[in-house]
């Protein structure tokens, strides 16, 4: 028999949140909740594919201050079709990293993707929330915001 959580064992979040990955060494980005999405997603532009199985791109950090970005070197996890919100489907790179949530961190996995045209430079989905998040759907960011570092324009993290 399978373990049942009770509500409350899980943290409870807003439809909206502040994140980190920090393995990148991002703070503070602000992430939307979509309990109906399966995968999420990470807004990036200047995708460039590297030898060995690598792909480098630029993380957009802000919406309007577009010189607010982290340049990310990394492994592709794997490449798979993603149906988007307008019923069209596209391929997509998938990447892997640490994510953390107020206390919560694990390793979750993203597909890259221009979100330019979003108001959230991230998507956060039913995997990455699985058996850790309540959503509360009347309210944003309830865990706050977390200290925001300078990001890193130059340089950037690789993993």
């Amino acid at each position: 028999m399978g373990t049942r959580l009770l509500e409350t064992d899980l943290h409870r979040i807003g439809w909206s949140e502040y994140v980190d990955l920090p393995q990148w060494e991002i703070t503070g980005l602000r992430a939307k909740v979509d309990t109906g999405a399966r995968t999420s997603a990470l807004h990036v532009e200047n995708v460039e594919m590297l030898p060995h199985g690598r792909v480098r791109f630029e993380v957009v950090l802000h919406r309007r201050k577009r010189d607010r970005r982290v340049s990310v070197a990394t492994r592709i996890h794997r490449r798979g079709r993603v149906r988007s919100s307008s019923g069209h489907y596209d391929t997509r790179i998938f990447v892997k990293t640490a994510l953390r949530i107020g206390a919560v961190e694990r390793e979750v996995e993203l597909s890259l993707v221009d979100r330019e045209k979003m108001l959230f430079r991230m998507l956060l989905g039913r995997t990455a929330l699985a058996g850790a998040f309540l959503v509360d759907v009347t309210h944003d960011r309830l865990l706050g915001r977390t200290p925001r570092s300078t990001p890193r324009r130059r340089g950037g993290a690789q993993r």
